[in-house]
């Protein structure tokens, strides 16, 4: 936490982007591709459905809730997804 945040000030943060992730969950086409970053680790021209960006995240957020993956990926650099 930093300046003035309070738990109470992160969890309803949390509770505002997990409704607007829920809204969009519903709306949105899952078949309907977007071009991915230019990145070392994607190629050129590469899209993602949005249902793949979905799994991702929900992958990531299973890999890293209650652990110290993401510090031990900062420290050694390593990773398991892609």
């Amino acid at each position: 936490m930093v300046g003035d945040e309070t738990l109470d000030s992160l969890l309803a943060a949390d509770d505002e982007v997990a409704a607007a992730t829920d809204k969009l969950v519903e709306t949105v086409y899952l078949d309907r591709r977007h071009p991915l970053p230019e990145a070392p680790w994607s190629e050129p021209g590469a899209t993602w459905s949005a249902r793949r960006t979905f799994l991702h995240i929900v992958a990531e957020t299973a890999q890293h809730a209650g652990d110290a993956g993401i510090i031990r990926e900062t420290i050694d650099g390593q990773k398991s997804m892609g």
